[in-house]
């Protein structure tokens, strides 16, 4: 399912981008590499589309695409549409980790991947960036909000491009409750009820960009999320509170 999602927002978004004049920055791959969240899943590896479109209305940077609403020196605001994919199908889960935690594994559903519509603020000056991102489910799926706010300082050592960043988010009662605890229609087959409810989750990063030569890049990220106690004492995930990424990508530039 994360599979078919990303590769359908791989096709459609560059498609959609040509609407405008070409713009094309980057084309390239890139690896996604990062712990498994549920219970029993085995790490989680996906391959990245790593397109880079600007023009004067659209964009595309990797999985996310939007529209520029505004732009001044160092303000601009977009309305994006980003695909989620914290989407797990029932059979991923381990049957044996289940049951430690009380669980059947056939008496569960799937959780579907979404997509999400929503409003971007990104603020830039010497002091570095500083992003507010609004987005909310519009799929069906889990019918929840997120509220991000994540601060970058960019900084170039040995001819690379170095960004430490931090980042905290809220995910709304629908959307952890639907990634993170029970269903209603679980919960009528005698799964015991579990509902996280709202959950802040704080992450810090480090990104390096790299050129290799006149036209390949190089990309590079390292990520650290801290789960709540509410998502991580979920009978559906592993318990462990720190989720470590990782993600690489080499890109060809057009400029």
């Amino acid at each position: 399912m994360k599979q078919r999602h990303m590769a359908l927002l791989a096709f459609a978004l560059p498609f959609a981008a040509q609407a405008d004049e070409s713009g094309f920055r980057s084309i390239g791959i890139g690896l996604s590499a990062s712990q498994g969240v549920y219970a029993g899943e085995d790490r989680s590896v996906s391959l990245l589309p790593l397109v880079h479109y600007e023009s004067e209305r659209f964009f595309v940077r990797g999985l996310t695409g939007g529209v520029h609403l505004y732009e001044s020196d160092g303000f601009g605001l977009d309305a994006i549409v980003a695909g989620r994919f914290d989407g797990i199908d029932a059979d991923d889960f381990g049957r044996e980790e289940l049951l430690e935690n009380g669980i059947d594994r056939d008496l569960l559903e799937d959780r579907d991947d979404g997509l999400d519509l929503g409003l971007r603020g990104t603020w830039r000056g010497a002091a570095g960036e500083l992003q507010a991102t609004a987005r909310g489910d519009v799929s069906g799926a889990s019918d929840g909000y997120e509220l991000s706010l994540e601060y970058g300082y960019p900084f170039s050592v040995a001819g690379a491009e170095v960004t430490p960043s931090l980042k905290m988010s809220y995910l709304s009662n629908k959307l952890a409750d639907y990634y993170y605890g029970t269903l209603s229609k679980e919960e009528a087959r005698s799964v015991a009820r579990y509902r996280p409810g709202g959950a802040f989750i704080p992450g810090v990063a480090l990104g390096i960009s790299k050129p290799l030569g006149e036209r390949w890049l190089l990309n590079a990220e390292a990520s650290y999320q801290r789960l709540p106690s509410d998502i991580s004492d979920s009978p559906l995930t592993e318990g462990d509170s720190g989720v470590f990424g990782i993600k690489v990508g080499l890109s060809w530039s057009f400029d």
